[in-house]
């Protein structure tokens, strides 16, 4: 809403005198020879009041805080890769899965170095991020909790190369790391193992993007009531209920159309999960961010922050359509 000036406690008072103060006013019209004598304490040169008030500032246009022609831009880029790798070649998007990874992982160790002191291992979390992806590909979710467990321990013997101190804290936050970015995201190399794997992705793509979308969108707009102002003072109530119509709605039509077997009620319970899970997540990295004294884990994407600024809705949010899907239409 514009910005309106407030406006005096006593208006009429105020106008009264501000005309008994200047020539011209009542005092003078009552044929007084003399100018009332100011008294000893007041300054002796005082300031003129404005015989007309003073015009209302410009109304305020809020701000979205980014780039928006950057942001949308990169996001078009980015969903042309996705799309294209998603239904040519599925082990293509493998390899970009894989990648997200590898760079979320660079961007959160960094960060925890940089502002906690916290030496989480990047070799052997990169590396064993990488095998999950795969892991859960080929062999499924045996295959990605073998890969998981394989990583924390490689993390556990990278750690003893290096001095003692610190090291539980260091390895407690490898362990973290490794569990909340490339565990998370096997659970999109295994929903794209299924037979109409592009189609379940995609799912998941399009009601998580749709999500944040309608969050902001109403938010923006209509945004009066703060959700959880200490860990994000921009989410609001009535963006939380944005993104869970928006989502429901996207999510009746994609498991009509889109998922073979699923329905449209169906679409409305994976919509409001999808809505909750991704809200919880972006609060999750918003509290990470909060912790570390940053706005955010990167500046890889114009418009948009790091690559961990775009997952943070994505990872929690996998897991959970993955398990709908599997739940509603089984593991085609």
């Amino acid at each position: 809403m514009p910005i309106v000036p407030d406006g005096p406690a006593d208006g009429g008072h105020q106008d009264d005198d501000r005309g008994a103060a200047r020539p011209g006013g009542p005092l003078f019209r009552d044929g007084m020879s003399q100018p009332p004598q100011q008294p000893s304490h007041a300054p002796q040169n005082p300031e003129p009041m404005p015989d007309a008030p003073q015009p209302a500032p410009a109304p305020q246009k809020k701000s979205a805080g980014r780039d928006l022609g950057a942001a949308i831009g990169v996001g078009v880029g980015l969903g042309a890769v996705i799309v294209a790798s998603l239904f040519i070649v599925k082990t293509v998007f493998v390899g970009v899965i894989a990648i997200a990874v590898v760079v979320g992982l660079w961007e959160l160790t960094k960060r925890l170095e940089e502002r906690k002191g916290i030496k989480a291992p990047l070799v052997p979390l990169a590396v064993g991020g990488v095998a999950m992806v795969v892991a859960g590909y080929a062999r499924g979710a045996e295959g990605a909790w073998v890969a998981v467990a394989l990583t924390a321990l490689a993390v556990l013997v990278w750690r003893m190369t290096q001095p003692p101190q610190d090291y539980l804290k260091d390895v407690t936050a490898g362990v973290f790391a490794a569990f909340y970015v490339p565990f998370l995201a096997t659970f999109v190399a295994m929903m794209l193992a299924a037979d109409d794997g592009p189609q379940r992705v995609m799912t998941f793509l399009v009601l998580t993007v749709v999500s944040d979308t309608g969050a902001y969108a109403i938010g923006w707009r209509f945004g009066r009531h703060k959700l959880a102002p200490r860990i994000s003072p921009g989410k609001t109530r009535e963006g939380l209920l944005g993104a869970v119509a928006f989502a429901m709605a996207a999510g009746a039509l994609c498991m009509q159309f889109l998922i073979e077997g699923g329905t449209w009620w169906q679409g409305l319970l994976l919509g409001l999960a999808v809505a909750t899970s991704a809200t919880l997540g972006d609060l999750g990295e918003s509290m990470i961010k909060r912790d570390l004294g940053i706005k955010d884990m990167g500046t890889l994407l114009p418009g948009h922050g790091g690559i961990m600024d775009r997952l943070d809705s994505l990872l929690p949010t996998a897991p959970v359509v993955w398990l709908l899907l599997e739940v509603f239409v089984g593991s085609g």
